[in-house]
């Protein structure tokens, strides 16, 4: 492990989701184009770098909102978030469609690597890249998703900045003494266990009937893990009946397919790339139009000082 190093991981769309819906649009470009996305996503990633100092950054990137291995699994995951009448469009506001692109190319304008895979979404990035750098040095996810809470590992000193209380500014930084606090849960694998049985509405997933979050992390105490909850239940431990039993027992097609949906893949295929934090503008040009095109001199600015890119 190197302490010198630390690496930071963003989840791309929960933060530029964040800047859209949290910033109002008051400078939108000459044609009209609004900016508030891309000037929120650029000053975010300015504080962050200047909280944080990490010496690697990457931008993990939605290759695949709603991956054919998770909707084949459990259909309804994220089928919600549709476009109407579409099979694989998400509902995505049109003032910040138009910006994701711009927010793409401006990092990589800056030099940051962005990363996706093919039929994988970037939480799977994120879970390959710990799974890489898991002992080498420091991991921070930085994310408004509890999702991402399953990575969460104080041995190899991964923890999540979580951003959807405080914002980016002042991100709580989630470790198992956090999970412990807030969820009565030990560990990050703990934590996706209780998920599993808990659900999650937001991302279409239905949990077991009955089943909330103090009762799924008590079990979880209780057992070790979920195997261990459907372990004792499959032996008729007797502490396990009545309501409780039924539901367990009525959700168990559930509960065989939904680690292979909630738990993030750990080995997304992904290109090499260097992952070290650029001192040097890889396309300035580009910036420049931007610049110009989109009026975001302030966080361009910004971020080339947090960088220090003279």
């Amino acid at each position: 492990m190197n302490p010198d190093q630390r690496l930071l991981l963003l989840d791309t769309a929960s933060l530029y989701f964040r800047a859209f819906f949290g910033m109002r649009e008051t400078s939108p470009a000459a044609d009209g184009t609004p900016t508030n996305a891309l000037r929120g996503l650029l000053d975010m990633t300015a504080t962050l770098i200047n909280r944080f100092s990490p010496t690697h950054l990457v931008a993990c990137w939605d290759d695949d909102w709603r991956p054919a291995f998770r909707t084949a699994a459990i259909p309804s995951y994220k089928a919600h978030r549709l476009v109407e009448g579409s099979t694989d469009q998400e509902e995505v506001p049109a003032d910040l469609q138009v910006q994701v692109p711009l927010i793409r190319a401006s990092l990589e304008a800056f030099g940051f690597p962005v990363l996706g895979s093919p039929g994988y979404e970037a939480d799977d990035v994120i879970g390959t890249l710990v799974a890489k750098h898991t002992g080498l040095m420091p991991v921070t996810v930085v994310t408004g998703d509890r999702d991402l809470f399953q990575l969460v590992d104080d041995a190899h000193q991964i923890t999540v900045a979580y951003t959807a209380r405080a914002g980016v500014r002042d991100a709580e930084v989630i470790d198992q003494e956090a999970l412990q606090e807030r969820y009565a849960v030990a560990s990050g694998q703990a934590y996706a266990d209780m998920s599993i049985m808990r659900g999650d509405t937001s991302d279409g997933l239905p949990g077991v009937a009955g089943i909330g979050e103090k009762t799924a992390a008590a079990l979880i105490a209780n057992y070790g893990s979920l195997d261990g909850v459907r372990q004792a239940l499959a032996d008729g431990d007797p502490a396990i009946k009545g309501a409780r039993r039924k539901n367990l027992q009525a959700a168990s097609d559930y509960l065989d397919v939904a680690p292979g949906v909630v738990l993030v893949a750990r080995d997304a295929p992904l290109a090499e790339r260097p992952l070290t934090l650029p001192r040097e503008l890889a396309d300035p040009g580009t910036l420049q139009q931007f610049v110009e095109a989109y009026g975001i001199s302030g966080p361009v600015r910004r971020l080339m000082e947090a960088l220090r890119i003279g």
